[in-house]
């Protein structure tokens, strides 16, 4: 005697009695019972919710709702999409068939398990036809989801609404000019407006984000890159949707500093592993890889040579190196422990190197000023208050520079020579208190953003160098805050909390 395993005799059985004779009753079943995707975009959160709500069936009373079709029939026949469309892929076959399935077997279970009483009970036909006679012990629907399976997509921890890993459209997904910014692409930058508004949440770094910088070009500027704690690099859609879009994770420990390269194809990054990489941003493979004698801390590219940057760390050496030889140009050295940032002064002949070196009474190599091609040290008589500059920044348009300090407060200094500070300017009222919080001027020059160690973010007028406004951004220390490049009111900031906010 032959034991056979039949599979869901009971559900044909009463798909059968279901199924109504008549065509036109079938059709009028069909438009009572839509599936509708519906986002709901939260205050304050942009988590996108797609349920599925089923109306209930017009059959019998006290029957519990039928959804006759296989979701791909389904679709079909109500121009209704079972997935959004940045989740929907290119597969050949039925293995786009096994993905829908599972979304609707994921959607009917959740509500079955609702909360209000109700178990719904979804039956459906197999769209192929049934062999008679003897049937498999395993279902047909889960031979055909093992032999066409897709590749499964890299866990991504975190609250944020999506997590987009790029498949056969990957490199137009990167390579798009978004709608948002194509009316500001022919037309010079304007006036900067103050964000007023949260626009996105972003949470799917699981450490603190040390630092965000949008992308240089401006028909890709609707990308936002961003290095943590948690040992990735990850890049986002930062204008049009909120979503991740690729993550890197090349580094074994912290990451603590990474830049666009100016053709924005690359992104260079270092960390605690003291290694540098350099990683081609469609495919993730890493075009150069070099270990250093110390973990990096501070990276930057050269303005007018896009294959030399400068990078500095927990050494007393600072180094310059050549992409295409993959080899060290000059090395920089001074009497520091470890280099906090690095900024280049206009044509990139100079550029400036804040350190931890500071006594009792004075920080005479605080700010160091280099000679690149020489690496003759210029001038270490910069700064000499007793306090340490943790970021740098150059304003857009005059000949100065801003350093933001240990004192909670950001000092005012001349680009040129000799580098004088200005004892009549000096923007304070935010808080710093050992974190290292970055600073930057908007695009064009008249304001000055600023995070603070309390979650704020302050905006102070250039000229005046009073406070504008205080934005309550984040619970965490506010660590970073730039504005878009080509968008007027477009602001990024980011916390120690591993957080990622846009504003507008």
């Amino acid at each position: 005697m032959s034991l056979v395993a039949y599979e869901d005799s009971d559900s044909e059985t009463e798909t059968g009695k279901t199924e109504a004779p008549d065509a036109s009753g079938r059709q009028t079943n069909q438009l009572s019972s839509p599936v509708s995707c519906v986002q709901h975009f939260a205050p304050g959160s942009t988590k996108s919710t797609h349920e599925m709500h089923p109306a209930e069936s017009t059959g019998r009373a006290g029957r519990s709702t039928v959804c006759e079709d296989p979701p791909e029939h389904y679709a079909q026949n109500n121009n209704t999409d079972l997935a959004p469309p940045y989740f929907q892929r290119v597969f050949s076959g039925h293995a786009a068939l096994s993905v829908a399935y599972r979304n609707y077997e994921q959607a009917s279970s959740s509500s079955t398990n609702s909360g209000n009483g109700i178990s719904q009970k979804r039956t459906h036909k197999d769209s192929t036809t049934a062999i008679k006679g003897i049937r498999p012990y395993i279902p047909k629907r889960f031979r055909q989801e093992n032999s066409s399976k897709p590749e499964k997509e890299p866990d991504q921890r975190g609250s944020s609404d999506c997590d987009v890993e790029l498949s056969v459209s990957g490199e137009q997904t990167l390579r798009k000019i978004s709608e948002l910014i194509k009316p500001y692409l022919g037309s010079k930058y304007k006036v900067t407006e103050l964000p007023k508004s949260l626009i996105f949440y972003m949470s799917k770094h699981s450490g603190p984000v040390n630092e965000i910088q949008w992308c240089p070009v401006r028909e890709q500027s609707h990308m936002l890159l961003s290095a943590s704690m948690d040992k990735t690099v990850k890049v986002w859609d930062a204008v049009d949707t909120g979503c991740c879009l690729k993550t890197y994770s090349c580094h074994s420990c912290a990451v603590r500093a990474a830049r666009w390269s100016s053709c924005g194809r690359r992104i260079l990054s270092g960390g605690f592993d003291s290694m540098l990489h350099l990683t081609d941003v469609e495919t993730g493979k890493q075009i150069f890889s070099s270990k250093t004698e110390f973990r990096v801390s501070a990276l930057k590219f050269h303005p007018t040579e896009s294959n030399v940057f400068v990078c500095g760390g927990f050494s007393p050496e600072v180094k310059a190196w050549d992409l295409r030889t993959s080899k060290v140009l000059r090395v920089y050295k001074a009497a520091v422990q470890q280099t906090l940032d690095i900024l280049f002064l206009p044509e990139g002949r100079e550029f400036l190197t804040s350190t931890d070196a500071v006594s009792r009474d004075s920080a005479d190599r605080t700010i160091v000023a280099w000679d690149f091609q020489s690496a003759a040290k210029i001038s270490n008589q910069i700064f000499h208050e007793r306090y340490t500059c943790p970021s740098l920044t150059l304003h857009p348009k005059e000949s100065v520079f801003v350093a933001q300090t240990n004192g909670n407060y950001m000092a005012l200094f001349s680009a040129q020579r000799p580098y004088r500070i200005n004892k009549k300017k000096r923007y304070e009222g935010h808080k710093v208190e050992g974190f290292a919080v970055g600073c930057e001027f908007s695009p064009d020059g008249t304001l000055l953003v600023t995070g603070s160690s309390d979650g704020k973010v302050f905006f102070y007028n250039y000229h005046t160098s009073r406070i504008i406004r205080t934005l309550s951004a984040h619970k965490e220390a506010c660590v970073s805050a730039i504005f878009h490049p080509v968008l007027p009111s477009l602001l990024a900031t980011c916390d120690w909390a591993g957080e990622i906010k846009i504003w507008q």
